[in-house]
Formats: C-alpha cells, structure tokens, sequence
C-alpha cells in the first residue's frame, strides 16, 4: 500500500491526485462535529473535491457494499462458526454498525472519488 496506489489514498485520507494533501479537513472520523468536512480542493495540488452537486450520491452505492461485507462477515464469523444466538448476534451487528459509520462515510467517499480520479506523479504541488 505505498503511495501511488489508490489504497493509500483511501485509507490514509489523501488526495489521489498527488496523495500529498489531506481529502477531508481532519483526519480524526471520531471528530463528530468535523468527520464530514471534505476540503473544497487539495491544499497541495488544488484538484477540487467538490466536482458538482450531487456527484458524491454514488458514494451511497460504495457504503451500502461496504455494509453487506460487514455484515456477511459477521454473519458467518458470528453465526456460523462461533454458533452464536440471534440476540447477541443483532446487537453485536447494531453496536459494530453504530460505531464504524463515521469511518465507512468516509472510505465511500474516498473510494467513489478515486474511481474517476487517478495518481499523477508529475502533478505540481505546494507541499
């Protein structure tokens, strides 16, 4: 996962544009007052983020994929090999659910840009 690939631009919050600058303004998805904050434009390169309105509604597609992975994995982690009950399976799933929400907006996010944005090794920057 060295720079260059888009998995370091999504899991390391860059810009995958130049993967030098930060995607969202702070890096913290636990900050609940500032996890949705997104730069307007790469503070390095100023590649814009916010493209036009509406283009992050396809990062909704890249959650809803990330959830049923979640959930498969826990199904078959919880319920079929460890036998778990139903009850203690739906509240560990709810909890699990609650707690990586903040994370997952912001992998989908990243995710659903990197698809049209690609690394651009010979991009200027100012960092």
């Amino acid at each position: 996962m060295g720079k260059g690939t888009k998995l370091y631009s999504i899991f390391l919050n860059k810009c995958p544009r130049c993967q030098t600058g930060n995607f969202f303004a702070v890096n913290n998805p636990y900050n609940l007052k500032r996890f949705d904050q997104m730069n307007e434009q790469c503070p390095c390169c100023g590649e814009r983020f916010l493209k036009e309105p509406g283009y992050y509604t396809g990062a909704l597609y890249v959650s809803y994929a990330y959830y049923v992975a979640l959930i498969v994995g826990c199904f078959i982690l919880l319920e079929v090999l460890l036998d778990m009950d139903l009850t203690y399976f739906l509240i560990i799933l709810v909890t699990l659910i609650v707690l990586l929400t903040p994370p997952v907006f912001r992998l989908a996010r990243l995710t659903w840009i990197n698809f049209f944005v690609s690394f651009d090794p010979h991009k200027p920057t100012n960092c």
